[in-house]
């Protein structure tokens, strides 16, 4: 993620790492040598990066207490990175993972504060930013922050104790703490990462114009458990490009037509395919992510299986990774390996001169995201082009208003899904698919 980024530089493949000693526990008594041994089968497998997320509970446990032990601990695992020549994404403020939430005492219970808008609570997780910036700033093979691993599900109407944010409110945490980043480690690029509510769900303050216009690239999570592989079957072409449907979407709302996505989280869950079905899901998958433009690169949800010692987790967390417990590169793993190597030179991608129009209101905000969610007309647009051979992208109803912007864009012919046929109502499901 570097300036120096063209056009043509390589596609670049990583994995989201999930030490196998004790899963993010494992922040709490840093092993070195358990990180080279896991850096080391990742290396083994031909990626070039990893991201990592050090919890905030250790890095902060208060809010004017930045850990010196912990920062140091950050700071060595992207040294570690180094040395196996992995390039080292940093999660700052985190946050959430696997269902787990992992948040300072000064935020909860008696000590409340709406982590996005709390004046107290912003200072804080501004100097934490500043602090690690400040670590990691000069180090060569530190990609950038991600602000934090879908953070926005902390506002979700769905989450247990939300903090909700107004679409100003939650514009204004991302940028402060983008602009810290910005500020403290200038040579590097710094994103933001949110869960699909942004995308799919009605009345939520994160949204897609957040997501495909506030740092350095779009980040893009895709989960077929969120009602694709439901309602189409894991294996299905709904399931296979989604990925690259939520990609064309995040496209449809960025300024700049050059801008850049990173498939920075996806996975194979177990709820939805078979082992069987894993190697082939991720293939195809990553082959069609990696026909759209701008793509930065892929990195995989998740490095290591969780180890079964450690309980409560959903079912379906036990067996993401690339790499199983023993060390050893599942068949997943493995054929990520050889597929790398074809992919990682770029390629022509396809013209997609039909856009799927998008209604949005005055603030770019989709009139129904429930529209844009599995099920959903604009959704079904998409599974009936694909079924048709057709390569489609999206463009809001105000672009597509402006000749000059699809021409832009090389869009020549529209599709006007009806709203009116109903929406889907969006629903992310961790949980056994009957």
């Amino acid at each position: 993620m570097s300036a120096t980024f063209s056009a043509g530089a390589p596609l670049r493949f990583g994995a989201n790492y999930t030490p196998a000693t004790d899963w993010m526990h494992s922040w709490m008594s840093l092993d070195l040598d358990d990180v080279r041994r896991d850096f080391a089968g990742l290396a083994e497998l031909g990626l070039d990066h990893v991201r990592i997320f050090p919890l905030w509970p250790l890095l902060q446990p208060n809010r004017t207490l930045i850990r010196a032990e912990a920062v140091a601990d950050v700071r060595a695992v992207v040294d570690v990175g180094a040395e196996f020549g992995l390039d080292v994404s940093v999660d700052v403020i985190q946050g959430h993972l696997s269902s787990f939430d992992f948040m300072p005492s000064w935020l909860y219970t008696w000590h409340d504060k709406n982590m996005f808008t709390h004046p107290d609570a912003l200072s804080g997780q501004v100097a934490l930013v500043e602090r690690l910036g400040e670590a990691l700033g000069e180090t060569k093979n530190f990609l950038g922050f991600t602000t934090g691993n879908e953070t926005n599900q902390f506002s979700a109407s769905v989450h247990p104790s939300p903090w909700p944010v107004t679409t100003a409110e939650a514009a204004h945490w991302i940028t402060t703490l983008l602009d810290a980043a910005d500020a403290s480690a200038p040579d590097q690029e710094h994103v933001h990462s949110e869960y699909d509510a942004a995308w799919y769900l009605d009345g939520h303050g994160f949204t897609p114009a957040h997501a495909a216009r506030l740092g350095a690239m779009t980040t893009v999570h895709s989960w077929i458990f969120n009602g694709t592989a439901q309602r189409y079957g894991g294996r299905s072409a709904a399931s296979d490009r989604h990925a690259e449907y939520m990609i064309e979407v995040s496209r449809a709302f960025a300024v700049d037509p050059q801008r850049r996505t990173w498939l920075q989280e996806v996975g194979a869950p177990s709820n939805c395919l078979t082992p069987d079905e894993t190697p082939g899901f991720l293939e195809a998958t990553v082959r069609h992510a990696t026909r759209t433009a701008n793509l930065w690169g892929v990195t995989w949800w998740c490095s290591h299986d969780v180890s079964r010692t450690l309980a409560d987790f959903p079912e379906l967390e036990y067996s993401l990774g690339l790499i199983d417990q023993s060390g050893a590169a599942k068949p997943i793993g493995r054929r990520f390996a050889e597929i790398v190597p074809e992919l990682r030179v770029r390629r022509d991608v396809p013209k997609r001169e039909l856009g799927i129009v998008i209604e949005v209101d005055e603030d770019d905000t989709p009139v129904s995201r429930g529209a844009l969610a599995p099920g959903g007309p604009i959704f079904e647009a998409w599974v009936t082009a694909c079924a048709d051979g057709v390569d489609a992208t999206f463009v809001t109803s105000a672009d597509a208003a402006d000749p000059a912007a699809l021409a832009a864009r090389g869009i020549t012919e529209l599709v006007r899904p009806d709203l009116s046929q109903g929406v889907a109502v969006y629903s992310s499901n961790n949980t056994v698919v009957d």
